[in-house]
């Protein structure tokens, strides 16, 4: 999986696109507790997604019991706020935030907590968005 995610996979990954006028977006709804896949899979890809160029919009939404794990890890919120400062977007479920108690906790870290379904909602409508859940 790792060489999936180096800088040099594909001469079509990173490619820019042909459309300058068309941005390619995605996010990432990350809805697992499990540390593995914040770490080795949805972290990792979006920052390397964004510091390559393959999109020229990278969002990763927090969901569910992400946003316990999240809060509670020192080495994820790290990662998280250095994915930021790259220009990785991040927003959180309020409702899910709240009840787990976490809503202050994500806000302090600079994510962006609000009502999620009509937003997430859009984006799946939205030709000009790929979404992707773990």
């Amino acid at each position: 999986m790792c060489l999936l995610f180096g800088l040099t996979v594909s001469p079509y990954v990173g490619a820019q696109n042909s459309t300058p006028d068309i941005k390619t977006r995605q996010a990432v709804v990350w809805t697992s507790a499990d540390p593995d896949v914040a770490h080795r899979m949805v972290l990792m890809y979006m920052h390397a997604s964004q510091n390559a160029g393959w999109f020229d919009e990278n969002r990763v939404i927090v969901w569910g019991p992400s946003a316990r794990l999240l809060a509670g890890d020192k080495d994820l919120q790290a990662k998280v706020k250095a994915m930021m400062k790259d220009g990785v977007k991040f927003q959180a479920c309020v409702v899910c935030a709240d009840m787990y108690g976490v809503t202050p906790m994500l806000r302090d870290m600079g994510l962006e907590v609000k009502a999620m379904g009509k937003s997430l909602s859009r984006l799946l409508q939205d030709d000009g968005w790929k979404v992707m859940t773990f």
